[in-house]
């Protein structure tokens, strides 16, 4: 495994970003004993992509007003695996004691250790057990933390993690996190070239998943035909069953009914898809983020 990146996981956490080292994933310490015969039939995988929106002390939308609505969502929801985008540091630390200890996390800042935003990966730790994980930036140099060649108002990138399902019979998948660039498309067309390209050096024999804020809108854009061009399908538009379609971003403004998808989750074709959904729930008015959180309930195959 590739072990240039820093990393932070909740096993070794304040150690690993206080020094701001790099940490291999230890598969031996992550690793849980195979499912029983019994739990091979669990039910499907409950995917979110989900920005988060920076926490911010400003108000309104300060993240001490929005992180109980946060906390409330994601336990009403349980997801199994949460592709974020845009968490702080402290965000994710508080994400992580909300969810409380049956989830762990997997992330960088797109600077290195704790700076800027994080695309932090949650996982249940009763269903998925890491057994693999790098990350890359976005720039003609992906090797090297923190970089930004294209032009891009914000250094981005994508983390990675080759999962096993404990209750799939230890089947193995891919699920890849990232959040392009809002400022520059020509940013954005070279970050999904070179995703797809990193995608097609991976295992292809095994799943893969993809979530992340795109920011351009779904068939609306050569990002979205870059990214389905490499094999990949919207799980929206394959899903037997959905939810009413909104803008996946509001601002905190009225809800846009049919609006534009710019928040997606991606998989290979061979990923079957329950239920595509985009969570409208806020509390007494109150948003969790200025993003609607995008689901799917996926079998691997």
């Amino acid at each position: 495994m590739r072990n240039h990146s820093r990393v932070t996981r909740r096993m070794g956490l304040k150690t690993a970003l206080a020094a701001t080292i790099s940490v291999p994933l230890s598969s031996t310490a992550l690793s849980p004993a195979p499912a029983s015969a019994d739990e091979s039939l669990s039910g499907p995988l409950e995917v979110m992509s989900f920005n988060l929106r920076f926490a911010s002390t400003a108000e309104p939308n300060s993240w001490n007003v929005r992180r109980p609505v946060m906390r409330e969502l994601l336990r009403r929801e349980g997801p199994h695996l949460v592709g974020t985008q845009e968490g702080l540091y402290q965000q994710v630390r508080d994400i992580e004691s909300d969810l409380g200890p049956q989830y762990d996390w997997i992330g960088t800042g797109r600077a290195g250790g704790s700076r800027d935003e994080f695309m932090a990966i949650f996982y249940d730790t009763h269903r998925l057990a890491p057994r693999e994980y790098d990350h890359f930036w976005l720039s003609d140099t992906p090797n090297v933390v923190g970089s930004n060649t294209w032009g891009g108002g914000s250094i981005r990138m994508v983390t990675w993690v080759r999962f096993r399902d404990l209750l799939d019979g230890d089947r193995e998948f891919y699920f890849l996190n990232t959040h392009l660039d809002n400022a520059s498309q020509y940013a954005r067309a070279r970050a999904a070239t070179l995703t797809t390209q990193r995608i097609a050096g991976l295992n292809r024999s095994l799943p893969l998943v993809v979530t992340g804020d795109f920011n351009v809108a779904a068939h609306k854009n050569p990002v979205y035909d870059t990214m389905l061009g490499a094999g990949l399908v919207d799980t929206w538009d394959t899903a037997a069953e959905r939810s009413k379609l909104y803008a996946t971003f509001h601002g905190y403004k009225p809800l846009t009914p049919d609006g534009d998808r710019i928040d997606w989750i991606l998989a290979t074709p061979g990923v079957r898809t329950h239920r595509a959904s985009i969570n409208t729930f806020a509390r007494n008015g109150q948003f969790p983020s200025d993003h609607l959180p995008v689901q799917a309930s996926l079998s691997l195959g």
